[in-house]
Parts: C-alpha cells; sequence; structure tokens
C-alpha cells in the first residue's frame, strides 16, 4: 500500500513518518510539510492513502480531502488532527479515519492495519435467498445497498432494482454477518460500502445518501459515532 504524508509541523511529520515506515507492506512515496507540495505529488503519483494534519497554512488537509473526493479519486484518507472540529464533515469525505493529537504509536498503526484488512476483505461473498409469493430471488450480498422496514414489510435496495419481502430485519441481519452490514436504526440496514454522506436530519440522527441511488436511509447519532471509532 503506497502512501502520503503531510503535516506542517516537521517534529508531527516525523513522528508519523516513524511510526508508518514500520508497519508492513506499505511504502511511503512522499513525506512533506506543505499541502500544496502534497497536492502536487498527488496529482503526479499514485498513492492509496494520503495521512494528513487538517489545519495547515494555504491548503488545508480537509481541503486536500475535498479534492481527492470532488475528483473521485482513489485515496484514502486518515486525519491526524489537533482539532475535533471537523469530525462530522469527515464523513462527507469518506474519510477512513480522525486521530486526535497527541495520540500514541499504536492508534495510527491499528488505523492503518484495519485500512490494509479492510481492503483484503472489501468483497463481500455469499448469496441471499428471497422468497417472493411464486418466486425466489437470488442476490449477491455485496449488490445490496440498504434494506428498509415499513410496516410489515421489508424492502432490500440494490442498484439494479428493489425487492419487497416479508422477512424482518432481526431475519435479515442473521443473514447478513459480514462487517460491512451494520443495523443503523431500528428500521435500516445498511451496507457502508455504499455510504456517500450523513447529513443531520435531528438532534440524534442523520439521513445516509448512496452511491447509485436516489432513496435514502436513516442513522442514529450513536451509530455514526461507532462507525467513526471502528470503521472509517
Amino acid at each position: 500500500m503506497k502512501v502520503g504524508l503531510v503535516d506542517d509541523r516537521q517534529i508531527d511529520l516525523d513522528k508519523m513518518h516513524a511510526i508508518v515506515q514500520t508497519i508492513p507492506n506499505i511504502e511511503i512515496i512522499f513525506a512533506t510539510t506543505s499541502a500544496d507540495k502534497a497536492y502536487e505529488h498527488i496529482k503526479k503519483e499514485d498513492i492509496d492513502v494520503l495521512i494528513a494534519d487538517i489545519e495547515m497554512p494555504n491548503l488545508s488537509g480537509y481541503e486536500l480531502a475535498d479534492i481527492i473526493h470532488t475528483h473521485a479519486l482513489n485515496i484514502t484518507v486518515i486525519f491526524v488532527t489537533g482539532t475535533s472540529g471537523y469530525a462530522v464533515h469527515a464523513f462527507e469525505l469518506n474519510v477512513h479515519d480522525y486521530i486526535m493529537k497527541p495520540y500514541p504509536k499504536e492508534r495510527l498503526v491499528k488505523s492503518v492495519e484495519r485500512l490494509l484488512e479492510k481492503t483484503k476483505s472489501a468483497e463481500i461473498t455469499g448469496r441471499l435467498y428471497i422468497k417472493q409469493k411464486n418466486d425466489i430471488h437470488i442476490l449477491q450480498k455485496k449488490d445490496i445497498i440498504f434494506i428498509e422496514r415499513s410496516g410489515r414489510s421489508t424492502t432490500i435496495y440494490t442498484k439494479a432494482e428493489a425487492i419487497t419481502t416479508y422477512l424482518t430485519l432481526n431475519e435479515l441481519e442473521g443473514e447478513l454477518r459480514e462487517r460491512d452490514f451494520i443495523r443503523s436504526h431500528r428500521s435500516f440496514i445498511i451496507n457502508i460500502h455504499y455510504v456517500k454522506n450523513f447529513s443531520l436530519y435531528a438532534k440524534n440522527s442523520y439521513v445516509v445518501s448512496f452511491d447509485g441511488i436516489e432513496q435514502k436511509a436513516m442513522i442514529t447519532k450513536e451509530k455514526v459515532n461507532f462507525l467513526q471509532e471502528y470503521y472509517f
């Protein structure tokens, strides 16, 4: 996995570099104190991960992440920062992790290792069999974007179609044991690989938007915090 590092404080950059270079299967492509130089590297060189501070002169780490997100670059971002003010917005940019300074070595190592493992196991395997009157639908689990319970029926959304079943969310949750599916709300199960952003809906809940479809789901604030700590 190819990594780029940027932090405007040399001492923090040196710490980051010293930690990351000890992780197996990691190659550091660049390490710089300038976000502008990091941007030039990103345009010229292929990297898989950018580990960045947020508040930096001229171009900020958040703006770098926004460029990556806007241009759909296949680069995962990990923020290592001294400010907590961007945490919610980081989810809108699909940031993998948000690490607060000062941090122990193990915190950053765990985050990168989790990303390595996530990359290896990103492909969800298996099928889901759904009986519907006289038909049996066979769905690839990896194609399921989210599931919604409404009244006595449940709708399973994929990019290609929406299938209605009388199976409960508890029953479907038992079939979807992969860590990529989470019960985001009492009425929803979501596949985190399709999540595009979270938009604040009420004090304790967010609306979830997905890549590929216009339909939306709900997620509780508690689950957003859970995702931030263990997934992103």
